[in-house]
């Protein structure tokens, strides 16, 4: 496989098979047991983890994984928000997405979506567009694994008229939901991104574990009201 995740961002055209893509986001969660520790965050709920940038990547990589009981949230519940119609619900639960938009369906596994994020001044709006591939492994242990992959629209006008106006940004990851033994769930991700425009990467850098790890407690804030209201947690 030539291809490597990475923040390369690429033409449509250009997309390895659905295959290659999910081999690749499990081979590098399975990788992320031997990253670096970092702090914990959510009162220890949250442990971060990094590896260096290496000669096939674009920027470091950082990741997060956290245990949760189904008071928290079962596998199912959290499949149903973050495995189905993932974007929509992070603009719920990730206060810096203003809006979001579906580019192109693909298929049922695959689709390529369009995030539009605001910051306080002085930081201009930034538009991260993004290939999300999925795959549900519905026997037991579940698992289910998202991978984001940055995509150029730019060769492609009609494409490129749903991508709002702003500074364009770019950013690779990998989540994967394991259901464990004693029935909790793993909720694990891992990510590499450049903001675009002009701030030091050393900004973006430092401030990465507490930004990832902070949308584990936002997610389930999120959820828990959701839940409390009795919707089904297969829809958006």
């Amino acid at each position: 496989m030539s291809y490597q995740l990475s923040i390369t961002a690429l033409k449509p055209q250009e997309v390895p098979p659905e295959d290659t893509i999910i081999a690749l986001g499990q081979e590098l969660l399975d990788s992320t047991v031997a990253w670096k520790k970092g702090k914990t965050f959510a009162k220890g709920k949250v442990l971060a983890l990094s590896r260096p940038k290496g000669p096939a990547d674009g920027a470091p990589w950082h990741c997060r994984v956290s245990e949760h009981t189904k008071e928290d949230a079962t596998f199912d519940e959290f499949w149903g928000k973050l495995g189905v119609n993932k974007v929509v619900n992070e603009k719920e639960f990730v206060g810096a997405i203003k809006k979001v938009a579906q580019v192109k369906r693909i298929s049922e596994t695959q689709s390529i979506s369009t995030l539009y994020y605001t910051f306080p001044p002085p930081v201009s709006p930034r538009v991260f567009t993004v290939l999300q591939t999925i795959h549900l492994v519905d026997s037991s242990p579940k698992s289910g694994i998202i991978v984001s992959i940055p995509i150029d629209l730019s060769a492609d006008e009609e494409l490129a008229k749903i991508e709002e106006k702003g500074i364009k940004g770019r950013y690779v990851s990998v989540e994967r939901l394991l259901e464990l033994e004693d029935g909790k769930v793993e909720w694990r991700m891992a990510t590499s991104s450049i903001p675009g425009g002009r701030i030091p990467s050393f900004v973006t850098e430092s401030s990465m574990p507490g930004q990832i790890a902070a949308d584990v407690p936002h997610f389930l804030k999120w959820f828990h009201t959701v839940r409390e209201k009795g919707d089904n947690y297969m829809t958006s």
